[in-house]
């Protein structure tokens, strides 16, 4: 280990010091990720700067900051599946009523899919408004690479999963194997699992009132011991986003940015568009969205920095539950089934704007409304069926270009910024999810409107 990489580490480890003493005087959740994220951006641009993106000094050094970074994704994958599995089978024990499970599922997943509907229309327009084209844009070394990986890795699994397959594939067959992650749909196979043990236990109360009520309090115990590791990992959270951001801007090359710079642009105008949908439906129904987006604020930090829908569902359940009043029962479903379906970033923006962009290649007019009609069907249609193989916005791409007759070359071109525009797609998803979980708690009159006006220090001095 070299000086100039010690100086960094101490820099950093100064850095993380001096957030955890400024966060001592009883700041917010909210202002402690803030405050991070622009510690992170400030300390990553010096670096960039000072060395350059390439360099072998940031390089290794960014390796050090992820003990801290990706330490603290890891540490909320850990807790994934057995918050979800405690939660599901805690809410279902809870309900009493079947039908409350079969309305809770189905407005979560039609609130999910109307809304990457409608997050397709805005990828396309903003795509045809920006005259964004695949025409022009070079092919060098990386983006061979990529395109060799895609073609070998991602293309051949896409094109054998038919949608048959990828409904079956939700059903869990072996439990503890999705309990540890094993496939791609793991987390809908753990839902389905504990929604059956739920149901079981529903049906053992009725049977054997004695042994039912035990099996309720030992659910009740095993979720309230999930929520209380959930917290705990949670107050990482500051320090996480810290490195996270630092890698990020440090890493970051500004040359291959400005190259793309207008899809880049045209990219974040569709995102923030889709933030005002967001509003929009909840004010619809009764919700004031400042509110819900100033208390939705450190998860969509955390899915902005760290790039991952799936590690969010902690925050994402803790933050519907404690700040936005949404019952444990809904929170849980939409985060979970918000992970894998309906994506409004990476399976309805992203796929949408790439068809744009590739259709005059082959001689199609972008414009044409049948066109635009179907292409918003496929894409909505198979954000559903991404769950079943996994991979995001590359599969959501890799499933919705062949669909409509165009090439898949486009997703290797833009792989330069492809981590700059995924943060605010993962940023999109999560935020889905959590709107439909709260459009869903609100319809159904579940929606505890104390908690949703309570000041955020108050909630979290509870926790």
């Amino acid at each position: 280990m070299n000086l100039p990489i010690i100086i960094n580490m101490l820099v950093f480890v100064a850095l993380l010091i001096l957030l955890a003493k400024a966060g001592s005087n009883n700041w917010s959740l909210s202002k402690k990720v803030l405050v991070a994220l622009a510690v992170g951006v400030f300390f990553g641009l010096a670096l960039n700067i000072i060395y350059g993106t390439n360099n072998p000094t940031v390089k290794e050094s960014i390796k050090w900051f992820n003990i801290v970074g990706n330490g603290y994704v890891q540490l909320l994958q850990m807790v994934i599946m057995p918050l979800v599995f405690a939660s599901i089978l805690s809410a279902v024990a809870r309900l009493h009523k079947a039908s409350s499970l079969g309305k809770i599922s189905f407005l979560t997943i039609g609130t999910l899919l109307f809304t990457t509907a409608i997050s397709a229309l805005i990828g396309i327009v903003i795509a045809n408004l920006f005259g964004l084209s695949a025409t022009g844009l070079i092919q060098g070394t990386q983006e061979t690479a990529r395109l060799s990986a895609i073609e070998t890795n991602y293309i051949d699994k896409v094109a054998d999963m038919s949608v048959p397959q990828i409904i079956l594939s939700f059903i869990p067959k072996n439990p503890f194997a999705d309990l540890t992650g094993a496939n791609p749909t793991s987390i809908i196979s753990v839902v389905i699992f504990a929604t059956f043990l739920g149901i079981a236990a529903l049906q053992m109360l009725k049977d054997d009132r004695e042994r039912g009520e035990r099996a309720l309090v030992a659910i009740d115990t095993m979720q309230s011991w999930a929520m209380k590791l959930v917290r705990l990992v949670m107050r990482l959270t500051p320090y996480g986003v810290m490195a996270l951001m630092t890698k990020v801007v440090a890493s970051s090359n500004i040359q291959d940015i400005t190259q793309l710079g207008n899809f880049v642009v045209a990219s974040y105008i569709a995102l923030g568009l889709m933030f005002v949908v967001h509003g929009g439906l909840l004010a619809l129904i009764g919700i004031n969205p400042l509110k819900f987006f100033k208390k939705a604020g450190p998860v969509l930090t955390f899915a902005f920095t760290s790039r991952s829908s799936a590690a969010s569902i902690p925050m994402n359940v803790e933050t519907q539950t404690r700040r936005l009043g949404v019952p444990e029962s809904i929170a849980s479903f939409s985060a979970s089934f918000g992970a894998t379906i309906g994506q409004n970033g990476c399976a309805g923006i992203y796929p949408a704007m790439l068809a744009v962009m590739v259709a005059p290649t082959v001689g199609i007019d972008p414009f044409d409304p049948l066109w635009i009609a179907t292409l918003i069907g496929i894409v909505t249609i198979s954000s559903a069926g991404v769950a079943g193989v996994g991979g995001g916005a590359t599969f959501a791409a890799l499933i919705v270009l062949p669909a409509m007759g165009l090439p898949v070359t486009l997703v290797a071109l833009l792989i330069s910024v492809e981590p700059l525009i995924d943060m605010g797609r993962t940023a999109l998803n999560v935020n889905g999810a959590m709107a439909a979980g709260t459009i869903t708690s609100q319809l159904m009159g579940q929606t505890d409107k104390k908690i949703f006006e309570q000041n955020e220090n108050v909630v979290l001095s509870k926790s």
